[in-house]
């Protein structure tokens, strides 16, 4: 091995749940009053405004970012008669789901700092991931900035996962490193980060933990196949 490329949102952030499970996971302790399918619909709802429209600042911290995401999916779930409560509930159950997922972020980004840390001495190191615009400032936030020698933003290059052109200019950001096969990629998604790794040559270690969707959640030999290695914790890869 001659470097790393590692994804953030689902990998760094959240030790490999995927964030839709993730933040689902924290309406139900927090017992904000709907179901997985009301919750699920205008989770992608707001992923897709996200998408559409300038929301996200570039100055935006994680947590600014986390707010507004769950304010669009609030307001959705408000607005399409799914959640009758007062605007103070609505406001009191959203600080909470905020300071809930925030902190269970803050830790899952505390394991990959010293994973990262141990790792950098040794190798280049890379980060790949379909963003808003403002990783940067998010990897000062958590005090991930000077780990990766570059930063590979599909908001900021243009193209988003599973695209295999963003691997290749992530690829090409380690510098120095001749083969693909020598490149170790890091991520929680079949889809996004495990095929397109695999389609360039590179190696692919598969953090796989709980899944949006029922294919990634298959157990089968098939899948996990498709990766070099499955670990199920972030911490695994010291």
């Amino acid at each position: 091995m001659k470097g790393y490329i590692f994804d953030f949102g689902g990998t760094l952030d959240t030790n490999g749940c995927h964030w839709g499970k993730f933040i689902w996971h924290a309406y139900e302790r927090q017992h904000v009053p709907v179901n997985w399918e009301q919750f699920r619909e205008a989770y992608i709802f707001a992923e897709q405004q996200l998408g559409k429209n300038a929301i996200i600042l570039p100055t935006d911290s994680f947590r600014q970012t986390l707010d507004k995401k769950l304010r669009i999916e609030m307001e959705r779930l408000v607005t399409q008669g799914y959640w009758y409560s007062s605007p103070l509930e609505v406001e009191r159950l959203h600080a909470a789901v905020l300071d809930d997922l925030y902190s269970r972020v803050c830790e899952h980004v505390t394991c990959g700092r010293e994973v990262l840390l141990r790792l950098k001495p040794q190798y280049p190191l890379v980060l790949c991931s379909n963003f808003y615009g403002n990783l940067t400032e998010v990897l000062k936030e958590f005090q991930l900035d000077g780990l990766f020698q570059d930063v590979v933003e599909s908001a900021v290059v243009g193209i988003r996962k599973p695209d295999v052109r963003i691997y290749e200019l992530a690829l090409r950001s380690l510098g120095g490193v001749e083969a693909a096969v020598d490149v170790v990629v890091v991520g929680d998604s079949l889809k996004n980060d495990i095929r397109p790794a695999r389609q360039i040559g590179c190696q692919a270690i598969w953090l796989k933990g709980e899944p949006w969707d029922s294919e990634a959640s298959d157990n089968s030999a098939s899948y996990s196949d498709e990766a070099d290695r499955v670990i199920t914790n972030i911490l695994d890869l010291i």
